[in-house]
């Protein structure tokens, strides 16, 4: 070791005690102990002059017993106790202990163990006479032995209340006494070495308290020799420099061999503080850093990271880094992010990164697995520590880029945590300059990091979604999307410095609108949960002043954007949305009114000029808006607006219609229905003339189908408006209007259905009327359900569909339900796609039945037939059917169970085998669905259920000439006999062999082995030799799925280190992330994009020449 400091010979001559003036310490159990400044014992100036070395410093008067008793102190207290009870007099009792040591060592020293083994919680007396020739593996064997006897206390992890503070006293006890004897009993080579041989030795036993107590106190005695250490070199260095300058003096005498053997003393002290950590790190940490207890491990690893970082001369080298190397894999969470805690500390001082280098090129593969760690606080801690990496440029971008996928993971802490990543290395680009220690990109312009954020959002032109991810995880780091007037500038071209193309112009607006909606509290990506978002006062007025701040930064230019951009329909749509978040009143405060007007105005005016759903929505979204929400005359300023804007379209309409019926183009009519089907979703709409004319429009034979589609959704959405508005009061022309366009529209719905093709066409673009028309009328007949209006004055309301109408309904909806819900290319710009698919047309028959808008007799077993037929959300949506019908109908549940099972037996009942094959393997699917909806206390509540059907299924099953049906039991019946008691089962077994006496079954063995086999089956269960389906067994487990990947092996990581059992650690901790099981977990949309996200790993962003590089960007 080289040499650096020594204790000054006042401290030498000393006999005790620390410096006067330091006031007591209190450490908490794994945490660094405090660095005690070298101040507290330097002699000397430190010029080499003399200071009067050898007059020793004048001891402080300390009246100090009074404030002693005042905390609780107890002349006949013993050290457990203090520790136990009363942390405050640690300091006290402590040095109490020092003054008993030096009058009789031996009774202190057995004092001292005895305290030892009662925080373990044994009880165990040690002889002072014999104390000497006491070997301590016998006492360590009787301890173990009062452990399995139960004759042990566990303080450590008890949950009393007056031992909360134990761990931390503890831990403060030896602290205080490491600190307390550091000039005298530290280095006498008797009470530290026994000490440590007897912490060492109980940390190896197998009872798990010992192995937590000793495990403390040995950490905590390493800790405690490092702030020895570091006082010592401090000295060390202190006396070196008065000896460089005594010698330079060429002055010997008896200052220079004082200084000489002052630095001598004080090195050999530093080299036997040194030997007494190796000492507990050998014997304790190498066994317990791979203990079987997570916190233990963890507690070790959180050690040796401050050890390392608090004394690097003797710590920082590959010896002992590779153990946080190696507990990167351990199982526990806890002991991974305890690893990654350290590392980064380490790696966040830049005079430790050079002597890292070996370790990073070793591990950091695994540092870039972490970050999708199955638990999220060890993926995020990951994350933290590879910005670190990225800070020294320990990391290529190749390597980046599988990160750049987690920009769109479902957990918000791991997207904001690669969001600051992102932010920081592509954005900021906050890179350390080697020569001046500077980070770039710390005063660049908000153009320039905006800069650079569109041309990351460049890689993503055609998917908002994707990039309102990418905006929302930076969003919190970057001050540059809160720059309002900067971006408006941008948009606006008035930075002639930036020239913007189309696509960064789009993701400009996209930006802004997405920032805006963030800054008032506003979602921009699904959430995990929809649980209401409430604010603090304090969070609202923040939340309320980023609106008044958006609102000044928008209320003169939003005009001049809207008017730049009316025409593109991929920019207007957010441009008009950003309206909603303002606050309104302050166009009337700051006298604004023009461009108010000016505003609204170009709304309307964008509502004409487009007729995609986005920006119609949008339009008509806004303006209702400023209508409902801004002041006085601008309030009825915007009625108006609305209400000319209502007249406009049923002019614009009319016109449409009458071209249409005089054989011109449909374009018009089309775009204006769309326009009238986005306000009547918002309000009502007089169309009273329109509706015969719609209606005649129809009947016309070559008219497009989305034009009818269109026309029959507007037609409901008026009779919906109107039935909404009829009540008890209404006069008998109101409801008889009503009757009559009701009337029509389902007169409508019959001939549309009767001209459907049948089957239907395939893809789902070329069947949007059928499934139009299939969801119309289900919701037309709920509308109008007869139950709801009879036996009052609106009686004449009330409709109820006949079975045929009812038949052909359904056998509509089946065709339809074999159409893919994929969108073929050529439909994949056409609107309204997502609201004609299967789960529409399922979920318009479930409400039917739900309702009773119709008889459960024949729809509801129709329904059920299909439940496990297309996929999880139509079997979902079939599963809430039957939760409603067993709260409202549930003694029909059998009936309905049975039926749908026929149903579905008899679908495919034909001479062709194939088919027939198939309706017994969806036969048998749809009973094992079914008979899972009996799981838990409902196999009890609903035993009688189970029973009949099963009892029903049989008589099925022999109903015809045997052996017709009898596959019916082994397909149908079998998986409900699980759920039934052996009482029940065995009832079952002689009822089905009494049907087949004085059968001959050899005429036609095939026929009757279903029969065999259904008795066998029976048989097996009255005896209990199945169980149900093992119900219950499978336990998913909790936490985000994560990737497959292939663990390193942690041993012989660095070569030309050879060890012994340090360097390997058990199989089950290093290999602890391959025992727990992948899970296919439900994903949610998003993970779909996720190909997309992966554009972002081959991105280059280089670093301009000049930040204030002009041209355009790319």
């Amino acid at each position: 070791m080289e040499q650096t400091a020594v204790a000054s010979e006042t401290s030498v001559r000393r006999k005790r005690g620390r410096p006067p003036s330091r006031p007591p310490l209190a450490v908490s159990s794994g945490s660094a102990a405090v660095d005690h400044s070298p101040a507290d014992v330097d002699q000397g100036s430190g010029d080499g002059s003399y200071d009067g070395l050898d007059d020793p410093a004048p001891k402080t008067k300390r009246k100090r017993g009074a404030a002693i008793r005042a905390a609780g102190w107890k002349d006949d207290q013993s050290l457990i106790d203090v520790i136990k009870h009363n942390g405050k007099v640690i300091n006290h009792a402590v040095k109490k202990w020092v003054e008993r040591y030096e009058v009789d060592s031996k009774c202190a020293m057995v004092e001292i163990l005895m305290l030892l083994f009662e925080a373990c919680g044994a009880k165990y007396e040690l002889e002072v006479a014999s104390f000497e020739e006491t070997n301590v593996d016998n006492v360590v064997v009787s301890l173990v032995g009062l452990a399995k006897n139960g004759e042990v206390e566990d303080y450590f992890n008890s949950k009393q209340k007056e031992l909360k503070n134990f761990k931390e006293n503890l831990a403060s006890f030896w602290d205080n006494l490491v600190l307390e004897c550091q000039n005298g009993p530290l280095f006498d080579k008797v009470l530290f070495d026994k000490c440590m041989d007897y912490v060492i030795a109980l940390s190896c036993t197998p009872p798990r308290i010992y192995r937590h107590v000793a495990s403390l106190i040995g950490l905590q005695l390493v800790t405690s020799f490092i702030s020895i250490a570091k006082i010592l070199s401090g000295q060390r260095e202190t006396t070196q420099r008065q000896l460089n300058a005594e010698k330079k003096k060429q002055n010997d005498g008896p200052r220079l061999e004082s200084l000489n053997k002052r630095l001598s003393l004080t090195h050999e002290k530093i080299t036997a503080t040194e030997e007494m950590m190796r000492k507990i790190f050998t014997g304790l940490f190498m066994h317990r850093y791979r203990d079987v207890d997570p916190d233990i491990r963890m507690s070790c690893i959180r050690s040796l990271g401050i050890w390392i970082l608090s004394y690097p001369s003797l710590f920082l080298q590959d010896t002992y880094l590779k153990y946080l190397g190696w507990t990167l894999n351990d199982k526990s969470a806890g002991v991974r992010k305890a690893s990654i805690l350290a590392l980064q500390n380490l790696y966040e001082v830049d005079d430790n990164v050079p002597s890292l280098g070996l370790f990073t090129e070793r591990f950091c593969n695994r540092m870039i697995e972490l970050a999708d760690d199955i638990d999220i606080s060890v993926a995020v801690a990951a994350i933290g520590l590879l910005k670190q990496l990225l800070r020294h440029q320990l990391l290529t971008d190749d390597e980046l880029g599988p990160l750049y996928d987690l920009l769109i993971d479902e957990p918000p802490l791991i997207r904001r945590a690669i969001g600051e990543l992102v932010y920081d290395h592509l954005i900021v680009q906050n890179i350390k300059n080697s020569h001046s220690g500077q980070k770039d990109g710390e005063d660049e312009s908000s153009e320039v990091h905006l800069g650079r954020m569109l041309r990351i959002l460049h890689e993503f032109p055609d998917d908002p979604i994707l990039s309102a991810y990418v905006i929302d995880d930076v969003w919190d780091e970057m001050k540059a999307m809160k720059d309002w007037k900067c971006i408006i500038s941008m948009l606006l071209d008035e930075n002639r410095h930036i020239e913007l193309t189309d696509v960064d112009a789009t993701n400009l607006v996209r930006l802004l609108y997405a920032s805006a909606r963030k800054a008032v509290g506003e979602k921009i990506v699904p959430a995990i949960d929809n649980r209401k978002q409430y604010y603090t006062k304090a969070q609202r007025e923040t939340l309320e002043n980023s609106r008044r701040e958006i609102t000044a930064a928008m209320m003169k230019s939003y005009p001049q954007l809207l008017h730049k951009y009316i025409a593109d329909k991929a920019k207007v749509s957010p441009l008009v949305e950003i309206m909603r978040l303002l606050k309104l009143e302050l166009y009337s405060l700051k006298r604004q009114e023009q461009n108010f007007k000016r505003i609204l105005e170009l709304i309307v005016d964008a509502f004409f000029k487009h007729g995609d759903k986005d920006t119609l929505r949008s339009c008509i979204k806004v303006i209702t808006f400023c209508s409902t929400d801004s002041q006085a005359d601008l309030q009825d300023y915007a009625k108006n607006k609305l209400k000319d804007l209502e007249n406009d379209l049923i002019i614009k309409l009319k016109v449409a219609i009458k071209e249409v019926q005089m054989g011109g183009d449909e374009y018009s009519l089309l775009v204006n229905l769309k326009r009238l089907y986005e306000l009547q979703l918002t309000k009502s709409v007089s169309i009273n003339g329109l509706y015969e004319d719609m209606a005649s429009i129809l009947d016309v034979s070559d008219i497009d189908n989305e034009v009818k589609c269109f026309l029959l959704l507007n037609m409901y959405l008026h009779v919906a408006w109107c039935l909404l508005s009829i009540d008890l009061q209404s006069t008998e022309e109101c409801i008889s209007a009503l009757v009559s366009k009701r009337d029509t529209l389902f007169k409508q719905l019959e001939c549309i259905t009767r001209s459907l093709p049948n089957p239907p066409h395939e893809g789902r673009g070329e069947n949007i009327l059928s499934f139009r028309a299939i969801v119309i009328q289900a919701e037309m007949w709920c509308l109008f359900k007869k139950s709801k209006y009879s036996s009052t004055v609106l009686d004449s309301l009330g409709y109820s569909p006949d079975k045929p109408s009812i038949e052909k309904f359904w056998n509509l909806s089946e065709k339809l339900l074999t159409i893919s819900d994929e969108t073929e290319d050529e439909d994949a710009n056409a609107e309204y796609i997502e609201d004609t698919n299967r789960d529409a047309v399922m979920l318009a028959a479930a409400k039917l039945v739900a309702t009773r808008s119709v008889s459960m007799d024949y729809l509801a077993p129709e329904i059920i037939s299909h439940f496990v037929m297309h996929g999880a959300s139509i079997t979902d949506i079939i599963k809430h059917l039957i939760s409603d019908i067993r709260k409202t109908a549930n003694d029909e549940i059998r009936t309905i169970f049975l039926k749908a099972l026929r149903r579905t037996y008899e679908r495919h009942v034909v001479d062709d085998e194939s088919l027939m094959r198939k309706s017994y393997s969806d036969c048998k699917a749809l009973a094992s669905g079914l008979s899972a909806t009996f799981i838990g206390a409902a196999r009890y509540k609903h035993k009688s259920e189970i029973l009949n059907i099963v009892k029903d299924g049989i008589a099925y099953a022999f109903s015809d000439a045997a052996p017709e049906h009898l596959s019916f039991l082994e397909v149908a019946v079998l998986p409900f006999v699980p759920k039934l008691p052996t009482s029940d089962i065995l009832e079952i077994l002689k009822d089905v062999q009494k049907r087949s006496e004085n059968v001959n079954m050899d005429e036609d063995p095939s026929g009757w082995r279903p029969y065999s086999v259904f008795v066998e089956y029976l048989q097996k269960c009255a005896k209990n030799d199945l169980q149900d389906d093992k119900e219950g067994n499978t336990v998913k487990r909790r936490g985000r799925p994560r990737k497959v990947r292939n663990i390193v092996e942690g041993k012989k990581l660095f070569e030309g280190h050879e060890s012994s059992e340090e360097d390997s650690i058990s199989g089950s901790e290093m290999n602890g992330h391959d025992e727990e099981e992948d899970e296919e977990a439900n994903q949610p949309l998003i993970h779909t994009f996720r190909a997309s996200a992966s554009k972002l790993r081959s991105m280059r962003i280089a670093q301009p020449e000049s930040t204030h590089q002009t041209g355009t960007i790319h």
